[in-house]
């Protein structure tokens, strides 16, 4: 008798998270959902965290990725204290991306605080799903 062995992988878990005053969630559930659909394992966050909640949820959750979306402006500000808070707590290994209406200008600055990807409005969700399975940390 053969005996077949399945190595079961585990799935990407992704924390979708809106921060600061930012009431505007349809992307990030879109984003939810294609995530989702794509085989990951998706936590949403909710509206109006602050970054100590969104580091605290992906210590809590382990996830492996964090979306951070915002649209209000204050992106320079709350990605990085994201990126900041997680290293302060010892955790390097969690894909930080960015997403909302972000300048060109300012998504190398974010990319140098640690905040990747940083996707704006329209991006096809197959690009961001792609890029997610090749940058992982962990």
């Amino acid at each position: 008798m053969s005996t077949s062995v399945h190595s079961k992988k585990k799935p990407i878990r992704v924390l979708v998270s809106k921060l600061g005053l930012d009431g505007h969630d349809r992307g990030a559930l879109v984003i939810c959902r294609a995530l989702r659909d794509s085989g990951m394992e998706v936590v949403y966050s909710g509206l109006f965290c602050t970054p100590q909640q969104v580091a605290k949820i992906a210590i809590d959750e382990d996830v492996d990725v964090v979306a951070m979306s915002l649209l209000n402006g204050a992106h320079l500000t709350i990605f990085p204290k994201v990126a900041r808070i997680l290293e302060e707590h010892g955790v390097t290994d969690i894909l930080l991306i960015g997403g909302g209406v972000i300048p060109l200008k300012d998504k190398k600055i974010l990319e140098e605080k640690g905040v990747k990807g940083n996707f704006g409005p329209g991006t096809p969700l197959n690009i961001i799903i792609d890029y997610i399975n090749k940058n992982l940390k962990k």
